[in-house]
Parts: C-alpha cells; structure tokens; sequence
C-alpha cells in the first residue's frame, strides 16, 4: 500500500497581543505622565506637612534677625504653605479636564479618525469590548492615583488644618479630600469617550471633551452648595457631592457605549 503523505497546512497565524498588553504599550506615555504627576504632587504634599508647616510654625518664636528666621521664614508666594497647598488643591480640582482631553482625542478619537478602531473590531473585538476594555485599563490608574492623593491631602489637612487658612467649603479643599477627587477624574474620562465617539476626530473630540468638562465642573461647584445647608459636615456633602458625579460619569459612559452601538451597525 502506497503512503500517501500529507500536504502541509498552512502556518497557523499568530495569536494577538491581549487587549490589555496592547492598550498598555499604546498609552504608556499618558501612564507614565499620570503616575509622574501622583508622585510629585503627594511629595510635595508630604513636604509640606513634615517639613514646610513645621519650620513656618517655628517662626513666631525666633527672634526677627536671626539667622535661622533669615534662612527659613523670609515670606516667598512660591515657598509658603498656604499658597503651595492652595495651588496643589487647584490644580487637582481642575485635572478632570486634562483626563477627558487625553481620553476624547488620545484614547477615544485618534483610533477612530485614523480606523484603527475598525480594524479591531474586525479581527478579535467587538465594538463594546473594545470601548469596554479602553475605559477599565484607563479608570484603573485613574482611581488609584486619584485614591492616593486624596488621601494624602486629607492627611496633610486634618494634620495642618490649624496652619493651613482656607476653608474647607472651598473646591481646593473640598474636591481633594475625599472620593470626589477620583470621581471626577472617572466624569472626565467618561466624557472623553462620549466625545470621542460623538465626534470621530481627535481635535475637536479633545476640545469638546475639555469644554464640557470644565463646563460641568463649574456648574458642579454651583450645584453642590445648596447640599451644605441640609447637610452638616464636610463628609456629609462630599459623600453627595460624588454620588453626584458617579451618576453623571454612569450617564455618559451609558450614552457612549449606546452612540457607538449606533454607530457600528
């Protein structure tokens, strides 16, 4: 009996990279400048408290021309306790606009204007997961850079409060001290993605993102003051300030995976 030899198969493709791994590799720079702007604002938050408050609580005691009040307590708007501590709160009340313009032209738009998305969806994702799987990879990092530094900022105020002059009803202090911080950073991601799909171009979903964000924050500040007036207490308003918000960031995450939905049939 004559063996018959069997003809080689093709070489069986190779197996794509997980959506995770490629999410990480296309967006590491963005991590990188997150996880950057969590480690220089917490130390130098962490300066402040063990280092900065200490030294300005000394000087009311040193005499006017010594040297050591020469060398620590001469007044600089750039070195002061109050107005760095004041510049980190605003700066972090104001961060959800930078996440929903990274998320509506980076993230969302740009693989959409340039059919990258398409090309996914063609081969192993369907539009959902595809969405679905950029919002986690980027909430996660998001949340816990934004846990650390309200933690911390809570610490540096509860500690220094007696130091430090603002009051906690302002949005410097207000925002950052609590899980509010990172649900706006969730508000402005979920924007970013309602853009970004709304708009297709990595441009104008950026600036629409970062318009209606900045927008939403302001009326937020707005929308939030009437709670102090039934509500007693720095937690009882923060902790309905970020319902609040949580339920605004699930509307738009809601309307994004809906719009695309429309989109891709």
């Amino acid at each position: 009996m004559t063996a018959l030899s069997a003809a080689p198969g093709p070489a069986p493709a190779p197996a794509p990279a997980s959506t995770s791994r490629s999410l990480s590799r296309l967006h590491r720079p963005a991590l990188l400048v997150w996880a950057a702007f969590v480690l220089l604002v917490t130390g130098w938050l962490l300066w402040l408290h063990f280092s900065k408050v200490p030294t300005e609580r000394t000087c009311p005691h040193l005499p006017f021309d010594s040297k050591e009040y020469a060398a620590n307590c001469d007044y600089s708007a750039f070195t002061d306790a109050n107005n760095v501590y004041n510049f980190l709160g605003e700066a972090l009340t104001y961060a959800c606009v930078a996440v929903a313009a990274w998320a509506g032209g980076a993230l969302v738009g740009r693989e959409l204007e340039s059919g990258t998305a398409k090309l996914a969806w063609t081969q192993s994702l369907s539009p959902a997961r595809w969405l679905a799987g950029k919002l986690v990879a980027a909430a996660l990092p998001l949340v816990a850079g934004g846990g650390l530094l309200a933690l911390v900022f809570d610490r540096v105020w509860t500690s220094d409060e007696d130091w430090l002059v603002s009051n906690w009803t302002y949005d410097r202090v207000f925002i950052p001290r609590g899980p509010l911080l990172p649900a706006l950073l969730l508000l402005g991601l979920a924007v970013g993605a309602l853009a970004g799909i709304a708009l297709r171009r990595t441009l104008p979903a950026l600036g629409a993102a970062a318009a209606v964000t900045l927008l939403t924050r302001l009326y937020l500040r707005e929308a939030w003051k009437p709670l102090r007036g039934p509500l007693h207490g720095f937690w009882a308003v923060h902790l309905s300030a970020t319902a609040m918000v949580l339920a605004l960031s699930v509307a738009a995450t809601a309307g994004a995976f809906c719009l695309l939905r429309r989109q891709a049939r």
